[in-house]
């Protein structure tokens, strides 16, 4: 499914998804090291954060989180909540410096309120521009693509942080398609609201086999007019959605999203035209990325 041959981290060790895919949804005050101690507390069922980042990560390697700034301080992943993840990380033994904030480029990280600098003894902030990607092709289905070098000879670990928020085409963004900030073509697969592109991509092997969980980032969460930061229609959802299935989360998203827009009187993202079947192709048998199944996701809120 890949033409280039790479170097994989074996997850031997690390907590595994379980048979019913589970979804948190921690909520209270936006207080982002608080919630993100309950959520991860919630999810690997531990009495300690530090034990439940220790089933996600081991000593000695490098962890990627991939932030989603493209609306700029606004509505992109909280850089407060970045800030929990890195201290927490450190707790857990991982190295300042071996733990990696990055993106799609330089200027989305410095406009998300991330601090961009070099020094190796320091949490390092890397858009894609400046680690650069891949010469050879990654490919599965429809997508084909040069992968980011962060992901691909930098990170042994990935852990995705995307917004929870509407897309102007795709219909949402969350899990699946907070990748895409991996790639270096994603503006050619955004025909048919993203499927199956969004599903093919994130099959690419380094993607599908480093991502280890995923914090989406709900303090703040949006209904309409995204991709971009648009005021007013966003909300105080004061929440964060840990999982482990990507699918899982993008379906529990997508409901708490159709919800809002219910409330507001606004059609749904299907009769929009912009319904994100690429989540069902994600759950197919083509690609088995997680369950769209309501009856296999055990929503947990807390």
């Amino acid at each position: 499914m890949v033409r280039r041959r790479f170097l994989l981290t074996s997850l031997a060790g690390v907590a595994a998804p379980e048979a019913q895919s589970k979804v948190v949804i921690a909520r209270g005050a936006p207080n982002a090291l608080a919630l993100l101690d309950k959520a991860m507390q919630s999810f690997f069922g531990c009495d300690s954060p530090i034990e439940a980042w220790k089933r996600v990560v081991r000593p000695g390697e490098v962890v990627g989180l991939k932030v989603n700034c493209l609306a700029g301080r606004g509505n992109s992943t909280s850089v407060a909540l970045v800030e929990a993840i890195c201290e927490r990380l450190q707790q857990a033994g991982i190295a300042q410096k071996d733990i990696v904030v990055w993106d799609r480029l330089t200027s989305d990280l410095e406009h998300g309120g991330f601090r961009v600098g070099s020094r190796r003894d320091k949490v390092r902030y890397v858009g894609n521009d400046a680690a650069g990607y891949e010469e050879e092709l990654a490919t599965f289905g429809s997508a084909a693509s040069r992968l980011s070098r962060t992901l691909t000879r930098t990170a042994n670990a990935v852990i995705n942080l995307p917004v929870l928020k509407d897309h102007g085409i795709a219909g949402v963004t969350m899990a699946l398609k907070n990748l895409f900030g991996a790639i270096h073509n994603p503006n050619k697969y955004h025909l048919n609201a993203g499927d199956p592109y969004v599903a093919d991509v994130y099959m690419l092997a380094p993607i599908r086999q480093k991502v280890r969980l995923t914090i989406c980032d709900a303090i703040t969460a949006q209904y309409e007019g995204g991709p971009s930061f648009m005021p007013q229609w966003t909300w105080p959802f004061n929440g964060l959605l840990v999982a482990q299935d990507p699918v899982a989360l993008d379906s529990v998203g997508w409901q708490i999203i159709e919800q809002k827009r219910a409330e507001k009187g606004m059609k749904s993202l299907k009769a929009a035209g912009r319904e994100p079947a690429y989540i069902a192709t994600a759950a197919g048998v083509a690609h088995r990325l997680g369950t769209n199944d309501p009856k296999q996701i055990r929503r947990v809120e807390v």
